[in-house]
């Protein structure tokens, strides 16, 4: 789930802390890979939530989102033309759907905090396209990650990604500080330039998760006042990993255990 983090300093977590986000992270990953088989025609998103839920609360955890600012769900699951904020529902998957699933857990205290794309049977060259290049861009961000650079250079990195494939990305939403709170400084913009906004230092732990729409950036939300979409209606996907800065460089808390990065999946189906 995304949000503007609150105007606050930037925390900065010890080498002991890194074991609980890795924990962390290491659950929601593991609850995307686990909910990879039941993502398939004639299920209802409310059923993937279920699921979803059941296996945070099984092993040890409780989801982020239940009971968040109102938040009625474990998951956030944006289907098609939705960007961000999706609620689960009794809307049934179809062939050809694309869908975002974003899960934060709540273990020990820590927070993990991903989201994954999946497409629903056979997807269309476009929207193949258009979830690898998202992929793609959180990669690019998350790699420029190391003490000393800055919060604009991940914005930049991904920016120039996405529009050099003719995609636009999302200005609305953004990635945010996380750790023993869900929702912290600093805030993670999609976009940017190249040395500007807050350095990098080791001990920050954040989020990448780029938005990124087939037509133009502009969303709307809903009446519901969670769901986003594009106000053109082209579709959207969103990747997104928890990170923490390290002394040399970074870490991913959120990589997959069963080696899943983007659709199509191995075990899908």
């Amino acid at each position: 789930m995304d949000a503007i983090a609150p105007r606050q300093s930037i925390k900065l977590h010890a080498p002991e802390d890194f074991v609980g986000m890795r924990a962390a992270g290491r659950l929601a990953a593991a609850a995307l890979d686990m909910i990879t088989a039941h993502v398939r025609a004639g299920v209802t998103t409310a059923e993937l939530d279920r699921i979803c839920h059941a296996f945070v609360l099984e092993h040890g955890g409780t989801p982020a989102s239940l009971g968040y600012r109102g938040y009625a769900h474990a998951t956030c699951i944006s289907l098609n033309h939705v960007v961000c904020h999706g609620i689960p529902g009794e809307r049934r998957l179809m062939d050809g759907d694309i869908l975002n699933i974003d899960l934060a857990v709540v273990l020990d205290g820590w927070h993990g905090d991903s989201s994954r794309m999946y497409g629903v049977g056979k997807v269309s060259t476009r929207a193949a396209r258009l979830m690898d290049v998202a992929y793609e861009a959180m990669m690019r961000g998350i790699e420029v990650i190391r003490p000393g650079a800055t919060i604009g250079d991940i914005g930049f990195a991904i920016q120039r990604f996405v529009e050099a494939a003719q995609f636009s990305v999302v200005r609305d939403f953004c990635g945010h500080g996380l750790g023993r709170v869900y929702h912290d400084a600093p805030n993670i913009l999609n976009y940017g330039r190249p040395g500007h906004g807050a350095e990098l230092q080791p001990g920050m732990f954040l989020t990448v998760e780029p938005m990124v729409n087939a037509g133009r950036p502009e969303v709307k939300v809903l009446g519901d006042g969670w769901t986003a979409v594009t106000r053109d209606r082209s579709p959207s996907a969103q990747f997104e990993h928890s990170v923490g800065v390290t002394g040399t460089g970074h870490e991913i808390f959120t990589l997959s255990p069963a080696k899943l990065t983007r659709p199509p999946y191995p075990i899908a189906g």
